[in-house]
């Protein structure tokens, strides 16, 4: 696993330094459809450029949120269209992880669709979760709204931090997990606030 972070992080980094803004945007569309490559490593190299000058802030976050929407789309009609047996057959081929898919699943039937939102900020549930939405054909201007709004501060956070750590951003693997458990940490309090608010309207 360590090998294969190490590999995928700098493919994401030469995809930047390639490509520039381009770079990130199609980063994270692989990633939000499905292809394991981490936001935080496209992100984070896309923040450290922000602080050598070569990119703007506010350019690398656009760039992060628009590939995470189209991405998200593409995820949503794949589980529109193709559903589960799509996902079974040819998933292989592009690394699906059928486990976080799994999670995914019952993070949404759970929670329902405003899971889209929520999850937007969780290590890989937010990967997955346009899948279960599509599946359930969950109302497609409510999916694209809630996707956007769930994306921007995920993107925003990890662009900053790739702008404070610096030249430091290199080491990416070392700061993946803090800052993801961070991020997640804060989706899981907004989560069960929500969830307090919705039983005492129901109560």
């Amino acid at each position: 696993m360590h090998q294969f972070i190490e590999w995928i992080s700098n493919l994401a980094i030469q995809l930047i330094h390639a490509l520039g803004i381009t770079g990130i945007f199609i980063g994270m569309i692989l990633e939000s459809a499905c292809i394991p490559i981490p936001s935080e490593v496209i992100m984070l190299s896309g923040g450290a450029a922000v602080s050598t000058g070569s990119m703007t802030y506010a350019e690398v976050v656009l760039a992060g949120v628009a590939g995470n929407v189209v991405g998200s789309v593409i995820a949503y009609y794949i589980g529109a269209f193709g559903g589960r047996t799509l996902l079974e057959r040819y998933g292989k081929y592009v690394l699906f992880n059928a486990a976080h898919f799994e999670q995914s699943q019952r993070w949404f039937e759970r929670y329902g669709q405003s899971t889209v939102f929520f999850a937007r900020n969780l290590p890989f549930i937010r990967t997955f979760i346009s899948l279960p939405a599509g599946i359930a054909r969950m109302p497609f201007m409510k999916f694209l709204l809630f996707s956007l709004l769930g994306c921007i501060p995920w993107n925003m956070a990890l662009a900053y931090a790739g702008l404070k750590l610096g030249a430091n951003a290199d080491s990416i693997e070392t700061y993946l997990h803090p800052i993801s458990y961070a991020l997640a940490g804060a989706a899981v309090l907004l989560l069960v606030y929500w969830l307090l608010r919705k039983r005492r309207r129901e109560a």
